[in-house]
């Protein structure tokens, strides 16, 4: 039988004993200290001597902090599988995608009887597994259109919703001994997992064989299928009494020929002993992995993809060609992953492939790889943006949402290190147990590393500046795909380009800033009526002007729509909890026009940064529009309702700056514009909106400037709005400096300058 190349992975098997719930975690984990990879359990619902099991791998998952679960097999005839792919979602997402969904048909049937579930035929335990798999799928494919439909009659969805869809693609493996349940396994699983109390080495090789055969008539190829292997009956010892009885070195040379042989890439150990899993851990599978890594001779994850799935490959990327490290996170257009990585926020995509690397050394090697294929690249940072393009069609796009750690460095002087790849929401509930916080955009789901390499418009501006004013550091891979640090003391240069133009000069993998002390804020959030357009955004506009800087207020002007007058959403934060001022500071802005709606709470400012939805769905390519402006003059106001009521707009959205943002000097970051007062977005109503575009070009000469992260067009114009001179000519010399190639050519590219 052949090595399917799988990369080798080491668990154990613990008993759940409801006698000792403690010692039950408690094994898990040991299990993790041992530097072993998975914890499984048993999953008899009938037994009352034992735990639930899904209790049991929550509590574990959480007790824990890189140990992958899995149940050993979940006993599917008593978990209707609807539930259970919302449960393994939902633990799977809680857990940061750690856990494997290991099903069995069903054994036991009298106790399965008396727990209320309906006796089966082994014909029909097996039809029911098969249903329930496509049931557990439909259920996860939360991109696919329309409700789930899928299962026959032990097991169906008619239209349920679908989603959530789980952190990472979670492989269903199946216990499976009989032929029928192995060519299920072949045609439809992720894993065969049998164990050796059952079946000997002789019923192993025809179990492989049944089901190569069986993937191979489903135009699957045989590596689709990760084989797994439970070891009972098996101790490390110190003299051999048997099979797996015995030191590390007869553990080795007798599992030797099951990896190399056989394809067995994954070993439970059934244990309870803490000494046992130590020594497994610390002895046998360091051991094991080092011999592997000597005799075989099968590349890593060889025909891991199927027919359909290396049809879907696109011209100009070298697919075989991708780093090994990189490979298990890489999604293809044929992966059932593709839909939760294709699209971003706002744009619709569909790149040739994805890598996802969980280090920066990693990112480096993918930048490198990029760099060598005849496909565009881009670069994505995990959130939500607007302006960014970090998607394609055809294209590698490095993705960095596994780069999302975020640590605190000083808790004195507030220093805190985020990975680019990290939510804004991450960062904040990660802050707040210390009483800090960072000024950082409105919603939590934006990306750390578009929003803190470009600028920052947050809650807390008009206090504590733009994010990019805290940025003491950022770690890059730059073009040739060598990985620096610039901080003041160390390439101030490049550190002065990331502060506004990041995404030009390399790879930002992890950004240091500094937090403020911040403990509760207060929210205001209300509507008045802007039937008065003009007036309204003008009496707004001086009220901001006039507020301290602890207020910072974002207005949103909504069109009428069908019949109703135009309304104005205002929202304000003071940043301090004293409610009195806060009240003087927010009262003039509810007084400006009829009020139709109010609330105003005091809040943790994690309360003010949720986290983002589900996967990115996409959309026709959005058209926005960005500018900045000093003051909101009757000339200016005019001009922006006049956007607003062009009738092809969905809204026009005005941020207050000012304040602690125009503290800083024009050339201390790339982000020059340290006057105006004001920032403006409008967005249009579909792709193609002239009037909005034409109501919008009357208003430009009254503005001053633009934010990138709130534009979609782009070429020359945008590039000496956003980057005045001298800014723009120095970010050129910087650019022919890090990247005179132009491999970051996809998001506001700025030319060297000697093009």
């Amino acid at each position: 039988m052949p090595d399917y190349g799988h990369d080798l992975l080491f668990g154990t098997f613990i008993t759940p004993d409801a006698g000792d719930p403690a010692g039950a975690v408690a094994r898990a984990q040991a299990t993790e200290q041992a530097g072993l990879d998975f914890a499984t359990f048993q999953d008899h619902p009938y037994q009352p001597r034992l735990l639930d099991t899904w209790t049991l791998l929550s509590w574990v998952a959480a007790s824990t902090e890189r140990l992958r679960v899995a149940p050993n097999v979940l006993n599917l005839p008593l978990r209707p599988p609807s539930v259970t792919a919302r449960a393994a979602a939902g633990l799977d997402l809680l857990s940061g995608g750690r856990l494997e969904l290991a099903l069995g048909s069903g054994a036991f049937w009298d106790g399965i009887a008396a727990m209320g579930g309906g006796r089966l035929t082994p014909g029909q335990a097996v039809d029911a597994l098969d249903q329930a798999i496509d049931v557990i799928r439909a259920l996860w494919d939360e991109g696919a259109r329309g409700g789930a439909r899928a299962g026959g009659g032990h097991h169906r969805v008619a239209g349920a919703k679908r989603g959530p869809a789980p952190a990472h693609d979670i492989g269903i493996w199946l216990g499976a001994y009989k032929p029928r349940m192995q060519r299920l396994t072949g045609r439809k699983a992720d894993g065969w997992l049998p164990s050796l109390g059952y079946a000997d080495l002789a019923a192993l090789a025809e179990g492989n064989r049944v089901i190569d055969a069986a993937a191979a008539e489903a135009g699957r190829a045989p590596g689709e299928v990760r084989r797994l292997l439970n070891l009972t009956g098996a101790e490390v010892g110190p003299a051999s009494r048997g099979f797996l009885q015995g030191p590390p070195g007869q553990w080795v040379d007798e599992l030797l020929p099951l990896v190399v042989e056989h394809g067995f890439s994954a070993f439970f150990l059934a244990t309870d002993d803490p000494e046992q899993i130590r020594r497994y851990g610390e002895e046998v599978a360091p051991a094991l992995r080092e011999a592997a890594a000597r005799e075989r001779t099968a590349p890593p994850t060889a025909g891991a993809r199927s027919a359909s799935a290396r049809a879907a490959r696109r011209d100009g990327i070298d697919y075989g060609a991708v780093p090994a490290s990189l490979a298990p996170g890489a999604v293809e257009p044929g992966d059932r992953e593709y839909g939760r990585v294709r699209h971003t926020y706002m744009r619709s995509g569909s790149p040739g492939l994805v890598l996802r690397p969980a280090d920066a050394d990693q990112a480096a090697e993918a930048l490198r790889y990029a760099r060598e294929q005849q496909a565009p690249l881009a670069v994505r940072s995990g959130g939500h943006g607007i302006s960014g393009r970090s998607t394609g069609d055809g294209g590698v796009v490095v993705d960095l949402s596994r780069l999302n750690r975020v640590e605190l460095l000083d808790r004195a002087g507030g220093l805190v290190r985020i990975g680019t790849g990290a939510r804004w929401s991450d960062v904040a509930a990660a802050l707040a147990p210390h009483g800090l916080a960072i000024s950082s955009g409105d919603h939590g789901g934006v990306g750390v590393g578009g929003l803190a390499t470009t600028g920052g418009i947050g809650w807390m501006a008009r206090r504590h500046g733009l994010t990019i004013d805290h940025l003491a550091a950022a770690e890059l891979v730059l073009a040739d795909g060598t990985r620096v640090r610039a901080d003041a003391g160390t390439d101030p240069d490049l550190l002065w380009a990331v502060r506004g133009a990041g995404a030009n000069v390399g790879l930002v993998t992890a950004v240091e800033l500094y937090a403020q002390q911040v403990g509760e804020v207060v929210f205001a959030d209300f509507a008045l009526d802007a039937a008065d357009t003009s007036g309204l955004l003008q009496a707004w506009g001086a009220a901001v002007e006039e507020a301290p800087r602890e207020l910072t207020s974002f207005l949103r002007l909504i069109p009428g729509r069908r019949g109703s007058g135009p309304l104005a959403g205002v929202q304000a934060v003071y940043a301090g909890d004293d409610v009195e001022a806060a009240r003087k500071a927010i009262a003039p802005l509810m007084a400006l026009g009829p009020l139709l709606d109010q609330q105003a709470v005091l809040a943790p400012y994690r309360a003010l940064m949720p986290a983002g939805g589900g996967p990115h769905r996409g959309a026709a390519e959005p058209v926005m529009r960005s500018a900045l402006l000093d003051h909101l003059t009757a000339e200016a106001a005019e001009g922006i309702a006049a956007v607003a009521g062009s009738g092809q707009s969905l809204g026009v959205h005005i941020r207050a700056v000012g304040g602690a943002v125009n503290d800083v000097a024009p050339d201390a970051t790339a982000y020059p514009h340290r006057h105006q007062n004001f920032s403006l977005a409008a967005i249009g109503a579909g792709p193609r909106v002239p009037a909005m575009e034409r109501a919008w070009e009357a208003l430009l000469p009254l503005t001053d400037g633009m934010y990138l992260s709130f534009e979609t067009g782009t070429g020359p114009e945008v590039l000496r709005r956003a980057f005045p001179e001298p800014a723009l000519s120095r970010l050129r010399e910087l650019k022919r400096r890090y990247d005179p190639d132009q491999v970051f050519a996809t998001n506001f590219p700025i030319p060297p300058a000697d093009r």
